[in-house]
């Protein structure tokens, strides 16, 4: 008998609440049968990326964002069950990834917050929610993300050839897909994805991204701030790695940017676009030499100039969206978190423990009946 779930997700952007509604039969793949993307009101996003700092009265701000956030995917869901004509008796269980607010795998006492009440989504929807994905991983000694590999090899892996699937959100991660079943699969966060690039066009244009990365394209590389750039720690540390908008943020770049202070905005731009590239494209060609092909999903797909500099710094290998194979990149993290509260609810581990660095398969998430 099929089941329907619903994934919610809401990423580094914070710029939508994504929400996927997606049908579980005894096929080896679930089909999405139904997508919406609810917006961020401004004023949330604001608070959002405050609290994302430290900063005064931590405590009394995410908490009432907690119940904001709560409210915001209760809402997301509401309009996918109405969009799809159905009820919520009808769904087994809502996989909530939440909202991330901080993310610090390697401190003294790691730790990882996603806020978005799963109580109160449990409560405004009258459907079984699953939560909190990332904690049981990080106590079992994993980074907590990223998450998404198990739920790519899934879909995407195959005996044919030797696979990537990259996701470009705020923060870029890979999964690497061996054509040997033997071989596990890997994964990390490369670095960043769109939040620079998003970050500095908010500041100097207005606008919440550089639309096909034409502004980008407008203005030419500085090689001294690229190099700075990718001289950065973070690209030398082995995996497992995970990394967030506590790393890379504005801070980060005007750093980089104090020995430049007549840069062009512009070509500060093209330049951040040259360092996602890169930075991507070399972990490719250092841990996974072989690819012969690449998937693409998240928000970065639809930045062409990227897509461009993609194919140009890995001649010679397909980069190609993950639509051509059937998924639509936008939602494809929303489903992978239904996907992941489907296992939770069956009692199977979610994650990978080569990706992650947890001392071993764990059943993620708590689980908050409806």
């Amino acid at each position: 008998m099929a089941k329907y779930l619903i994934g919610l997700m809401s990423g580094t952007s914070m710029d939508a609440v994504d929400a996927a509604l997606v049908r579980f039969t005894d096929a080896p793949i679930p089909d999405l049968t139904l997508r919406h993307s609810l917006p961020v009101p401004i004023s949330l996003r604001e608070e959002l990326l405050a609290v994302a700092q430290p900063g005064s009265n931590e405590i009394d701000r995410m908490m009432r964002l907690d119940a904001d956030v709560a409210r915001l995917f209760a809402r997301a869901a509401g309009e996918l069950l109405a969009q799809a004509g159905l009820k919520p008796s009808q769904i087994q269980a809502i996989g909530s990834h939440g909202q991330t607010i901080r993310h610090v795998p390697d401190g003294p006492e790691p730790y990882t917050v996603q806020i978005g009440n799963p109580s109160l989504i449990a409560e405004l929807t009258g459907i079984t929610t699953v939560a909190d994905f990332r904690r049981r991983d990080m106590a079992a000694g994993g980074q907590g993300a990223p998450l998404a590999p198990a739920f790519h090899a899934a879909f995407f892996r195959t005996h044919a050839e030797e696979r990537i699937v990259l996701n470009i959100g705020g923060i870029a991660n890979i999964t690497r897909l061996s054509a040997d079943p033997d071989i596990p699969v890997s994964g990390f966060d490369t670095g960043p994805g769109n939040i620079l690039l998003d970050a500095w066009s908010r500041q100097h244009l207005g606008m919440p991204l550089d639309e096909n990365g034409a502004w980008a394209v407008s203005g030419c590389p500085l090689p001294e701030l690229l190099a700075a750039g990718l001289d950065d720690p973070y690209f030398r540390l082995p995996p497992p790695k995970s990394t967030g908008r506590e790393y890379f943020n504005p801070d980060w770049l005007n750093a980089k940017l104090a020995a430049l202070p007549d840069a062009h905005p512009r070509d500060v731009q093209a330049t951040l676009l040259e360092l996602t590239a890169v930075s991507i494209a070399n972990a490719i060609r250092h841990y996974a030499a072989m690819t012969q092909r690449m998937l693409i999903c998240g928000g970065g797909v639809h930045n062409r100039a990227l897509m461009d500099r993609l194919r140009a710094r890995l001649a010679g290998i397909p980069v190609e969206s993950t639509a051509v194979h059937g998924i639509d990149p936008d939602f494809l993290e929303a489903m992978g978190f239904a996907w992941l509260a489907k296992r939770t609810l069956d009692g199977v581990p979610g994650n990978l423990p080569e990706v992650t660095g947890a001392r071993g398969l764990r059943i993620l998430g708590g689980i908050y009946p409806a």
